[in-house]
This record gives C-alpha cells, sequence and structure tokens, in this order.
C-alpha cells in the first residue's frame, strides 16, 4: 500500500490544485518513483490511498501500468492517519505480510533485505529505519537488540553539536529514524482501532510493544530522500537533476528567453522566462510567467488566479503576490 492522503501543507502553494504523492518531480509524480521502486522489488498489486486532491492521483498513476504495477484506489471521505488507513484497507491487506511506503519519498533501500530481517525476526511488523547522522527533523526511534522499543521527539542534538562532541571525544551516538517503509503481518490490525483516525507510530506500535509483540528494526542503507517541505522539494529536486549533469529543469512547452538567466531551478508546464529575467533556486509552477527584467530568487512562484480567494493552509510558508504570481520565499 502506498500512503497518498496527506494534504502538504508544507508544500503549499504547490500543492493548491494536487495533492502531494502527485506533485512532479523532474517530470514524474512523486507516487510515481514508489510505484516503480516497489514493482522493482517484485510488488504488483498496490492500494492507494485518496483523500486531498484524489482526482490527481488518479490522474498521474492511472492504472499503474505505465509503472509497471495494478492499482486499486481506496478513498477517505474523512482522512484516517497513517494506520486508520490500513484498516480503511482491511481487505486487501488482512490475508497474508504485506508492505507499506509513504508516498512522499524516493528511495533506492533494499527491500529483499527487509524482508529476511522480518522473517528472520518473526516479527508483527518491521520498520525500515535510516541513521539520522545530520540530525534532520525526523522523530528519533529506540531500539535495543534489533527491536524496536520506543519513538521519541526530535534529535536533541544539532550536526554541528555532535561534531564538537566528536572533537572533544565524546560517544555522540547517531539516532535512528523511521522512512515510512514497513512490513507487516496481518494480526497488526488486533491493534488498530476500528473506522477512525489513528497513527501508526503513536496509536498502535506503542501498545504493541506494550503487549509483548515484536517490532524489529531493520537499519537499511542507500538513497533515501523525504519531500515534505518547500525547501526540501527544490534541494532533492537540484540534486536529482545533478546526477543528470544539468541544473535547470524545464517541462513541456516550457520556454526561456535567450537573454534570461536561470539557474538551480525547476521549472514545471508552460512555464515563460521573459529576456532579461533572473531565476535563480526557484519553482515556478505550470503556466507561470516571469517577465522581462523580473528577479525570483530562493523561491517558490504559482499563478496567482490558482489562489485567488483562497486562504493559506496552517503550516503553509507566508508570501505575496507580485503581479501576475503569488511568490513563496523559501528562507522563512
Amino acid at each position: 500500500m502506498i500512503l497518498s492522503a496527506g494534504y502538504g501543507t508544507r508544500l503549499w502553494p504547490l500543492t493548491q490544485d494536487r495533492t502531494k504523492p502527485a506533485l512532479p518531480i523532474l517530470g514524474k509524480p512523486l507516487v510515481g518513483y514508489v510505484a516503480e521502486y516497489l514493482a522493482n522489488f517484485g510488488c504488483r498489486e498496490i492500494a492507494v490511498n485518496l483523500h486531498h486532491r484524489p482526482e490527481s492521483v488518479r490522474q498521474a498513476l492511472g492504472d499503474g501500468s505505465k509503472f509497471g504495477v495494478k492499482l486499486s484506489y481506496i478513498d477517505e471521505p474523512i482522512i484516517l492517519g497513517t494506520s486508520g488507513a490500513l484498516d480503511n484497507a482491511r481487505s486487501f491487506l488482512d490475508q497474508e505480510t504485506f508492505l507499506v511506503v509513504n508516498g512522499k519519498i524516493i528511495t533506492d533501500i533494499d527491500l529483499s533485505a527487509a524482508l529476511s530481517t522480518h522473517r528472520a525476526t518473526k516479527a508483527l511488523a518491521t520498520l525500515v529505519l535510516l541513521p539520522n547522522a545530520a540530525r534532520e527533523r525526523f522523530s528519533v526511534v529506540e531500539t535495543d537488540v534489533g527491536l524496536v522499543r520506543s519513538f521519541r521527539g526530535m534529535p536533541l542534538e544539532s550536526k554541528q553539536a555532535l561534531e564538537e562532541n566528536h572533537e572533544e571525544g565524546g560517544e555522540g551516538d547517531v539516532p535512528l529514524m523511521f522512512t515510512g517503509i514497513q512490513i507487516l503481518e496481518p494480526r497488526i490490525f488486533d491493534y488498530i482501532p476500528h473506522g477512525v483516525f489513528s497513527h501508526s507510530t503513536t496509536d498502535v506500535y506503542p501498545q504493541a510493544i506494550a503487549k509483548g509483540e515484536r517490532i524489529a528494526a531493520h537499519v537499511a542503507r542507500g538513497k533515501w530522500f523525504e519531500l515534505s517541505t518547500l525547501p526540501r522539494y527544490l534541494d532533492i529536486s537540484l540534486k536529482l537533476l545533478a546526477e543528470t549533469g544539468a541544473n535547470v529543469y524545464s517541462g513541456r512547452r516550457s520556454n526561456i528567453a535567450n537573454s534570461a538567466a536561470v539557474k538551480d531551478s525547476v521549472l514545471w508546464d508552460d512555464v515563460s522566462v521573459a529576456a532579461g529575467a533572473k531565476v535563480v533556486r526557484a519553482v515556478l509552477g505550470d503556466g507561470v510567467r516571469i517577465g522581462s527584467g523580473e528577479v525570483i530568487e530562493n523561491a517558490a512562484v504559482v499563478r496567482a488566479t490558482l489562489l485567488r480567494n483562497t486562504t493559506p493552509p496552517p503550516k503553509a510558508l507566508d508570501g505575496y503576490w507580485q503581479g501576475e504570481n503569488f511568490v513563496v520565499p523559501l528562507a522563512q
């Protein structure tokens, strides 16, 4: 199952007309990367839950055939959370061991190795974890002898503090974080409340651990990107773009004038950048037009008409109107 029901409020205004998993990453929908990832490891039957802007995910994925999978869509008229979503898809999932992946990640983590850990430990569930050496703002997963023991808040030490601690001879253990990839047995439904909102790491796993269930910790290696904020969206897009030797992505029917200066930027479809304009470290949404002499730097931009008479969602960054565009600075 791919979890795709979130609102993506921290990615607004890019998520004004689509949900987070439907956002294009260098021309491919984010959720498409997840579908291809699962297909590469032999997963063919996949459920996708939908809530916010469900049509955007259906349009992005279709029946799944272009990504090598067969998809079933499961609607959530009322959003149910990361484990409530599983309960809502119980009839699809409750016959055998199943895999759940967050729809907002790009990764090449070895699922076969994680499944081997799951089978060897005879666990109720196996969480795929990664070391969080940079102390990014992901919840810490506490483990002991290969099992998950608890979940707590964000890492207390910054990367700089960690480096200083090492220079002074300290231990400075690297915290582990959850990747959003998990392997589960159907018995997990014994711990998921029926028909209500619930989250796996706050409502389900703590209860199962308290009752003596084995929740295995598989500490993985590999590429893993999580795209949940505007700065992360741009930084990760540019990192993927750099692997091709480029620093600008230009979508379908987009046009950059010869005298325009565009660098370290992602242009969606039907974008135009006029002569003499300057665009640096920016995301330009569908149909955005940057006029002659305009400067856009370190920002996300969408058409103003997309947002008229709308209220920014909670957690959204502040922005301002600039001509025909709405501009959101990323340095906030």
